[in-house]
């Protein structure tokens, strides 16, 4: 397994290091570096990555502060000088706390830690993959539950998702896009947009980098999906 990883701190000798903990550690890759929260949502909006090494203290806006304003967070590890701080970092659903400064075996232990975490989640989603043929999921104050049969594809829409069924009803339950990935099996369904989780088994027809659902519903796919996407289209391909 490899973890795509963001380094995020506005001291350059400290962004630095970090990468270097990162290039030098096996299961991680680092795909890019930011020195502030702006720049890293930015930076974000065009590249998925699954874990962010963050900076508490940065000027303009702190590694908190940037965390709380995702949309679809990844696993943070927080990075800070100050263990004060280290209750408000879980309390964001933090993997880790750095205290800085920061040894390589004090890195490593994180890593480890964030290793476990994703291999424990892909076991999980591995078993419901086998199983899993339904969900229930909670919208206009109903419990629902949704046959994955039904499910067309799924749009992100800040903290909602609107789920798009094949009856032509659509629910939109109080959930971020990422969580439910997370509990949908990646067999039949795959992440090709920032905005879009789609029924691998629903789609008929791609044109130019664009999945067609009735002949009238496009659904981009977009750079950072591309790959895995087409993995998926070479597996299933005649010649």
């Amino acid at each position: 397994m490899i973890i795509k990883c963001l380094a995020l701190d506005d001291e350059p000798l400290a962004l630095e290091k970090m990468g270097n903990y990162i290039r030098k550690t096996p299961f991680l890759e680092l795909v890019g570096s930011c020195r502030s929260g702006f720049e890293a949502i930015d930076f974000l909006s065009k590249i998925r990555v699954d874990l962010i090494f963050a900076d508490i203290n940065m000027p303009d806006i702190n590694g908190l502060d940037f965390v709380k304003s995702l949309q679809d967070k990844p696993q943070i590890v927080f990075i800070t000088a100050f263990s004060e701080y280290a209750f408000e970092g879980f309390r964001v659903n933090a993997l880790d706390y750095l205290l800085k400064p920061i040894g390589y075996n004090e890195f490593l232990k994180a890593a480890n830690k964030v290793r476990n975490y994703f291999e424990t989640i892909r076991a999980s989603r591995e078993e419901q993959d086998e199983n899993k043929d339904y969900l229930f999921v909670k919208s206009e104050y109903k419990i629902v539950r949704i046959s994955l049969d039904d499910i067309i594809y799924i749009e992100g829409m800040r903290e909602y998702v609107r789920i798009h069924l094949t009856t032509g009803k659509s629910l939109m339950p109080l959930i971020s896009l990422r969580v439910l990935e997370e509990q949908l099996p990646s067999s039949k369904f795959m992440r090709v947009h920032r905005s879009y989780i789609v029924n691998l088994e629903k789609i008929n027809t791609i044109d130019h980098s664009r999945i067609v659902f009735d002949g009238k519903i496009y659904i981009p796919v977009s750079g950072q999906y591309k790959d895995y996407f087409q993995k998926f289209i070479n597996l299933h391909s005649l010649g």
